[in-house]
């Protein structure tokens, strides 16, 4: 576990298990749904690194280059969250507040890869850095982060979401995106991809802190369906990019890159 600090935030990151946020601790408030004794499913807890595809595959497979690629298929038929979400990633660069690290797409993705995360720790703030390279064959991807924030801290009210967006991807019968768009519909609670956002998605912790949430990706998804967290999730294309045509195509000496930030004040 490598441990991060600036001033009031300390931010620990689990290398072995993702290279995952573990822990976020602002002004002594914890922000991030951390992992609890016993096993745990990786998917349901801190802030993991999506890469080389963000969401849900539709039967952990696409066709690229004229052929069917079967991936895992780790969530209900699907692949979910891509390939190093659960893998341990290799420390290229580690200072009091910085980290560089890096993991290989493979085993478990067909074209050779690899992704690179960095995160930069600051007093009232956390930039975070996503890249995914070819080592030779070109291939679809997209990338993101899935953080698990609290719905309460300990103390103040629940949170509260302001989402600026002003497209959503409809739902076929599996859950996933049709490749449609349309306006964005009154309802909750959501499992769902937004675009044509407007930065930043505003979290507010009522008499605690607020967190803003930037990013250089044009999609998001929101997900609430749990009582205990809120999933803000950063991403460079909807679930099932690569199937829809709306993956961006990662060659060598020409990788992906998305980058967040996250700045928090306190109320």
């Amino acid at each position: 576990m490598q441990t991060l600090r600036a001033g009031p935030a300390t931010l620990r990151v689990d290398r072995g298990r993702g290279g995952r946020l573990a822990s976020l601790i602002v002004h002594g408030h914890e922000l991030l749904v951390t992992r609890g004794p016993g096993p745990a499913d990786p998917l349901m807890w801190g802030c993991y690194p999506m890469a080389p595809f963000a969401g849900r595959l539709r039967g952990a497979r696409f066709r690229w280059a004229g052929a069917t690629h079967q991936l895992e298929a780790n969530h209900g038929g699907h692949a979910i969250h891509g390939t190093v979400f659960d893998r341990r990633w290799l420390i290229e660069q580690a200072d009091e507040d910085y980290l560089r690290m890096r993991a290989p797409l493979e085993p478990g993705w067909p074209l050779r890869g690899w992704a690179v995360q960095e995160l930069a720790l600051h007093p009232s703030s956390l930039e975070l850095r996503l890249e995914v390279h070819a080592s030779d064959l070109p291939f679809p991807a997209t990338a993101g982060w899935h953080p698990w924030f609290r719905r309460r801290l300990e103390v103040g009210g629940e949170v509260e979401v302001d989402l600026q967006a002003a497209r959503w991807y409809p739902l076929g019968d599996d859950g996933l995106p049709t490749g449609d768009l349309a306006p964005v519909p009154p309802q909750r609670p959501w499992d769902d991809c937004f675009t044509a956002l407007t930065w930043p998605v505003v979290l507010t912790w009522p008499g605690a802190l607020r967190l803003e949430v930037y990013a250089t990706a044009d999609h998001v998804v929101r997900y609430d369906q749990q009582p205990h967290a809120v999933c803000i999730e950063p991403q460079t294309g909807p679930p099932d990019a690569a199937n829809l045509g709306l993956a961006r195509i990662v060659r060598r000496h020409d990788p992906l890159v998305v980058e967040a930030g996250w700045h928090w004040t306190l109320l």
